[in-house]
């Protein structure tokens, strides 16, 4: 007696109006084949062309196999093209040992057909020699080959726990069956197949988006080690870089069963697997390291292993090492998707690494710059000298940390000072530098107390023997004589100081070359004549060149406004007000340039 139809399984949803055909349409036990019966399952093949989705593909299959041959013991078993074995894409009855079983051509009766393209019916599976045993209750077998436009895709295959169980109206209606759904199948494959691509095709772009926005080397490697695992369910995967030498291979990163760690291991490029790929520069795929010579234990979980080199402008600066603890996990896709990436990942790697080297010089450049301004406020005074008939202050801003302007007071003798500000070409540290150079050249000429023309013509001449390219500096040079109230002022291209008196200002017209630009220069001296109330006001570019968010400047004409309303106050909250004035007319807008000012008032 042949075995009851046993109870359907529970409808799975399926795409389409498809349901599986009433296996009363058949008689399983005497079979006739009809036109009528025939046309019934062409037509129910043809259903199967509805949908592209695989699992939906077999599942309706097998209810309509089951419509046809009441089986309790199914499986459709594809063909892999790289390995040339059959692996079971959908089963039922089946264990999960069976289901992860690979069955080489010509191994079994699946692999018989496979390998012969012909079908086979085994009533009695004790007198076939190629029979594998996976469940010891099996005594008959079905099996046909599913051909898709002469091409083998895989087997079709029933098996009953009854001998004599299968007829051959059972194997010319499952061969039938297996004609219609051969090339369903083989459209679902390459649907699947395209739709896989498609999605790497948008992940891969992703992954290369956000990777080139990483700058900061380790989140960058940890990053690259989840994104990857969209794309590869690898258990094992490390970084490995190249040292500078090129000849040894540092990790730098490293993940294992869902831990992160980056021991510092290192491999020298002749040994092991790593080595081998960038020896070779190429890809390497080992389905089985345990056979491979090369291989260098790291795990002793490993059974396959991939490394793939990363290349950046014609040179390999690492490799990425992923493994698994199945023999042949990586296929030709693996290599395909991770080989696409991996340029993105070098490129990621070496902007990260730029950045960090940027980083580091940035870094030592604040240190020398914070050095460089200590020694430039050292070398500026702390206090303007003091005199009975007059008083003097100052207020000093730098845009940056480190200003290019410069100020002094050299002591001239008795009831004498001298009066210095100066502008360095440039800024930051060699401004700086330089106006240490200026300062140390003028407080040796000072002792011979040379008058303000004087000086200016020896600080030329001293930075010609010195000259330095591009570096050049303009000065007001004043010599305050306290005894008899006068000034005496020279000037090699600074702002001309503003001279207030009675409510009116003028503008003293002293010039002269920058120093250093050209040798032998003689400049202009002027001596003015004051008195008590008259106030002077020495400033540099920074301030008459300050710019407001509209882009106006704040001019000389707003300077000696500021000068003379606050000539009645002392010199220190005439150079107060003037600076809280010059940021008030700023507003918001940056400082592009230093800003100092010198303030004389005669009492």
């Amino acid at each position: 007696m042949p075995e009851p139809p046993e109870l359907l399984p529970p409808i799975h949803e399926f795409e389409g109006d498809y349901r599986p055909a009433e296996p009363s349409r058949l008689d399983s036990a005497n079979i006739r084949v009809e036109t009528a019966d025939l046309a019934y399952l062409v037509q129910m093949a043809d259903t199967l062309n509805t949908t592209l989705d695989l699992q939906t593909l077999m599942n309706r299959t097998a209810e309509m196999v089951r419509a046809i041959i009441p089986y309790k013991i199914f499986a459709i078993l594809l063909l892999n093209d790289r390995t040339q074995d059959l692996r079971m894409r959908f089963q039922i009855g089946h264990t999960p040992e069976v289901e992860r079983m690979k069955l080489p051509l010509g191994k079994g009766v699946a692999g018989q057909v496979a390998l012969t393209r012909k079908p086979i019916l085994l009533n009695d599976i004790t007198k076939a020699p190629f029979y594998v045993s996976a469940n010891p209750e099996v005594r008959s077998e079905l099996a046909v080959p599913l051909i898709a436009k002469n091409q083998l895709i895989g087997v079709m295959d029933i098996e009953s726990e009854q001998l004599n169980y299968f007829r051959d109206e059972h194997l010319h209606l499952l061969t039938l069956t297996a004609s219609r759904i051969a090339q369903a199948i083989e459209n679902a494959r390459l649907y699947t197949r395209a739709s896989r691509q498609a999605q790497q095709l948008t992940v891969l772009n992703e992954i290369a988006a956000e990777l080139t926005s990483i700058l900061d080397i380790d989140p960058l490697f940890e990053r690259i080690g989840q994104l990857l695992r969209r794309l590869i369910d690898y258990q094992m995967f490390t970084i490995m870089l190249l040292d500078d030498t090129g000849e040894t291979l540092i990790t730098r990163y490293a993940w294992r069963f869902g831990y992160s760690h980056a021991p510092k291991r290192r491999i020298p490029i002749t040994s092991g697997l790593v080595g081998a790929s960038v020896r070779e520069w190429r890809v390497v795929n080992v389905p089985d390291v345990r056979k491979d010579p090369r291989y260098v234990e790291m795990n002793s979980e490993t059974r396959s292993e991939m490394i793939v080199p990363l290349f950046h402008k014609g040179r390999i600066i690492g490799v990425l090492d992923l493994e698994h603890t199945r023999t042949g996990f990586f296929n030709e896709e693996h290599e395909r998707v991770l080989t696409t990436l991996a340029a993105q990942i070098a490129i990621a790697i070496e902007n990260a690494r730029l950045y960090q080297a940027v980083r580091r010089q940035e870094q030592q450049l604040e240190r020398d710059i914070a050095m460089a301004r200590e020694v430039q406020l050292r070398l500026l005074p702390s206090a303007p000298p003091t005199h009975t008939n007059a008083e003097l202050a100052v207020r000093f801003l730098p845009a940056r940390s480190i200003g290019g302007d410069l100020y002094d007071f050299l002591d001239y003798g008795p009831n004498q000072s001298a009066i210095v500000l100066g502008d360095v070409s440039g800024k930051a540290a060699p401004a700086a530098l330089f106006s240490a150079l200026v300062s140390g050249i003028m407080r040796s000429e000072s002792t011979l107390h040379p008058d303000p023309a004087r000086m200016l013509a020896i600080l030329n001449d001293a930075l010609q023997v010195r000259k330095l390219d591009s570096q050049y500096v303009v000065m007001l040079f004043a010599l305050w004589n306290d005894e008899n109230r006068t000034l005496q002022v020279a000037n090699s291209g600074a702002v001309q100081p503003i001279f207030c008196r009675g409510g009116k200002s003028t503008v003293v017209r002293a010039e002269g070359f920058p120093l250093g630009m050209f040798p032998d220069v003689s400049y202009e001296e002027f001596t003015l004549a004051t008195q008590p109330g008259d106030a002077l006001l020495f400033a540099s570019d920074g301030i008459t060149d300050a710019e407001n968010s509209q882009g106006e400047m704040y001019g000389d004409e707003r300077l000696s406004s500021m000068l003379c309303a606050n000539r009645k106050r002392s010199a220190a909250a005439i150079a107060e007000a003037i600076m809280s004035d010059v940021t008030h007319f700023q507003g918001g807008h940056d400082r592009f340039d230093d800003e100092t000012i010198i303030v004389l008032r005669v009492r």
